[in-house]
């Protein structure tokens, strides 16, 4: 018999969209029930079920997210697979907002922008390093291929500026917005000293300028693929933050723009642009990778952030 560590495993209303899913695909019920009596390798649920070993280990994967299974390693180190308790109690939501998580995040592709300014030298590449268009053509970023971007870039002064939806009901307050990318200036080729001011505003109001030391060049991306010759390889992972109080810069202070000043509202969708401004000091361009380039396996994150 399999050690169960508990008979009843209490979810928050906060997990119950994770849990549903967990439990709403036919194959995770099965890899249950195979495990009801006693724990088995990814070997032995494939075998047991008839389902192929990959997906065995997705499926597997999922279940653990949400804390229905464990795994260890056996004697030959493969994976062991047990279930964690014998009964799940959900707690249903009794207010506003008691279902969602205290920090909602969206992932926005970089290809999609809404809205650009831009100038040679400037383009984007695909995953794989391959230019989508032409390089040096701002056409480019009018083409419906700009969806499958994973790095764009221009030079000089220039923005590039995305939709969010808010995930937020009506009636839900939220506490602090976070905006994530990997970024660097932007030179013909790559340069070590490359300062370029990047200011980012949301829904028209800046929240403070980072400047970029350099366009990044000087070794390989961790994801960057290698085709890719173009030069720049690696930003660095920035945050602007808004608060209650003000904002921040990789929780250095640096705006007076609050979270109350940017009028978010569940129906209106949230502009977020990355500008060099044609005012700005250091107007050197930018690069903005994607979750397929770079050294973060991330697109553009946006946090929506509630203290309780």
């Amino acid at each position: 018999m399999s050690e169960i560590k508990q008979d009843l495993l209490h979810y928050p209303a906060s997990r119950i969209v994770d849990v549903a899913k967990a439990l709403s695909g036919d194959v995770r019920v099965r890899i249950l029930e195979a495990l009801g009596e006693k724990p088995m390798s990814i070997n032995q649920l494939a075998e047991a079920l008839g389902v192929a070993q990959p997906t065995i280990s997705i499926n597997v994967q999922t279940l653990e997210q949400v804390e229905l299974i464990t795994s260890s390693l056996g004697a030959n180190r493969e994976k062991i697979c047990s279930v964690t308790c014998r009964s799940i109690l959900l707690e249903l939501p009794a207010r506003l907002g008691d279902g969602l998580h205290l920090t909602e995040e969206l992932h926005m592709p970089i290809g999609l922008f809404s809205n650009c300014s831009v100038q040679p030298t400037c383009g984007m590449a695909r995953r794989d390093g391959s230019i989508i268009g032409s390089q040096d053509d701002p056409r480019a970023f009018y083409m419906p291929d700009r969806m499958d971007a994973a790095l764009l870039w221009f030079s000089g002064a220039g923005y590039i500026e995305y939709h969010f939806a808010n995930p937020l009901p009506p009636g839900v307050s939220l506490d602090e917005l976070h905006i994530r990318a990997e970024l660097c200036a932007e030179a013909p080729a790559f340069a070590g000293v490359w300062p370029s001011d990047i200011t980012l505003f949301v829904n028209g109001l800046p929240l403070g300028t980072w400047t970029s030391p350099a366009d990044f060049g000087d070794r390989k991306g961790k994801l960057t693929p290698e085709r890719w010759r173009g030069g720049s390889e690696y930003g660095q992972l920035t945050e602007w933050q808004v608060t209650g109080e003000g904002s921040r810069i990789n929780t250095v202070p640096s705006g007076a723009t609050t979270i109350r000043d940017l009028e978010l509202a569940f129906n209106k969708p949230i502009s977020v642009r990355f500008e060099v401004g044609s005012d700005s000091a250091n107007q050197r361009g930018l690069n903005l990778f994607g979750s397929g380039f770079g050294d973060y396996p991330q697109d553009i994150v946006l946090s929506f952030v509630r203290y309780k």
